[in-house]
Order: structure tokens, then sequence, then C-alpha cells
């Protein structure tokens, strides 16, 4: 009987992988909050995105769905500031 793939140094490596990603992209979501015109920072903020979401699709081709940060891109000005926010709606 093999073990659940759960239980494999692979998942929880590539669990930790997207741990990292998503740590960035919550930092540079904070930053840009209050430097909304930083156009480097949103690049990279575009960038992790974009890694996190092949890196979540693999993942969650091989283990299952995740629900996380990092599902859109973003133009320039950050575009979070231009709608409500959460606690405004």
């Amino acid at each position: 009987m093999s073990a659940h793939p759960f239980h494999s140094e692979e998942y929880r490596q590539a669990l930790e992988q997207l741990q990292i990603v998503d740590f960035v992209l919550l930092e540079l979501n904070l930053y840009l909050d209050t430097h909304p015109w930083d156009g480097q920072a949103i690049r990279q903020f575009n960038h992790y995105t974009h890694e996190r979401m092949k890196m979540a699709d693999q993942f969650q081709e091989k283990y299952g769905p995740l629900q996380n940060y990092g599902r859109a891109y973003s133009g320039c000005p950050w575009s979070w500031i231009e709608t409500p926010w959460p606690w405004q709606v």
C-alpha cells in the first residue's frame, strides 16, 4: 500500500513554494495599498501573480483545489484602491 500523496516530501515542498509566493504577494499588496503608483512594485506583483497561477494550476492538477491570493493582475495605478474596500461595501 502506497503512502497518501499529501504525506510526500514533494507535496510539502510544492505547498511551501506556494506559501512563499503568497507571502510575497501579500507584502506587495500591503505596500501597493499605500504606494499605488509604484510601477516596479506593480510589475513585481503581476510577475508573482503569474508565477503563482502557474504553480497553483500545477499543484491543483496533482493535489486538488486551492483558494488564495494572487488571482488577478493589476494595472497602474494599483487597482485595489479604485474600488470600495471590503468594509465599505
